[in-house]
């Protein structure tokens, strides 16, 4: 997978359609149900737009990421919101770089959320694991565990639908798939052409490819029991139904 390095800076325009606030909700009647956190820490938090506004709803926020393109991406966000500063200031917000498969905080937290199938991109069934075992390490007795994922018969849709095409005025992409079907795991391929600042009519054309790879749910929710967590439940698609092979994407609630 690349890191993210010039896709970072069209990130948000590209993904301007996904449902951020459907997550928020979520994470919010989670908590709501297992208790309200004080600490969260965000796995992949990509350019900040889960962990801002969850910051203003005053929940102390770490928002860790690969990619020190997407981190200075969200500061740059951050600092132009009116409260930015004051967090920064406070310590509400914070970034850093971590691989998710190694993360880890000078105190264990409340909750941690990883949402936008950000584990997809963990590629092999041990560095899965490593995830688990790290996030239950670093949460407190109680704490939470919030994350979804495509279910695997999302990655055949998306070979079967593509190519697709985004055509807006500073920045499109055309996005094709190749999948793996034995090892569940599909490339993305896309080509960008994002607008130069001040040049109306000139554009900048650069190559990104994303991997995925679904796994088995029930796999993954013995993995996370073995890592020690006590309750595992697995909704769809944002709602608080049972999931199963019709969902799309896949909700797990870990409590430790």
């Amino acid at each position: 997978m690349s890191s993210y390095g010039e896709f970072a800076y069209v990130y948000d325009e590209l993904m301007a359609d996904m449902p951020y606030p459907d997550w928020l909700t979520f994470a919010e009647t989670a908590w709501s149900k297992y208790g309200k956190p004080r600490t969260v820490a965000e796995l992949g938090c990509g350019t900040g737009s889960l962990t801002i506004p969850l910051a203003a709803a005053g929940y102390h926020m770490t928002g860790i990421d690969l990619s020190s393109d997407m981190l200075a991406v969200a500061q740059r966000k951050l600092e132009q919101q009116p409260q930015g500063r004051r967090f920064l200031r406070e310590g509400s917000v914070r970034w850093v770089r971590q691989n998710m498969k190694e993360w880890e905080m000078p105190e264990p937290v409340d909750s941690v959320i990883s949402f936008c199938d950000c584990l997809n991109y963990v590629l092999e069934e041990q560095d899965v694991r490593d995830v688990f075992a790290c996030t239950y390490a670093g949460l407190k007795p109680g704490g939470t565990f919030l994350f979804d994922v495509h279910h695997p018969n999302t990655l055949t849709r998306y070979e079967e639908e593509q190519p697709f095409v985004q055509d807006e005025p500073n920045v499109s992409y055309i996005w094709t798939c190749e999948l793996d079907v034995p090892r569940r795991e599909i490339e993305h391929h896309l080509s960008i052409f994002a607008r130069e600042e001040g040049r109306q009519d000139v554009y900048r054309r650069f190559e990104e490819t994303h991997t995925q790879r679904a796994y088995d749910p029930d796999w993954m929710k013995q993995e996370l029991l073995k890592a020690g967590f006590s309750d595992v439940k697995i909704y769809a698609d944002f709602e608080w139904i049972e999931a199963d092979d019709s969902a799309q994407r896949l909700f797990y609630v870990a409590v430790k």
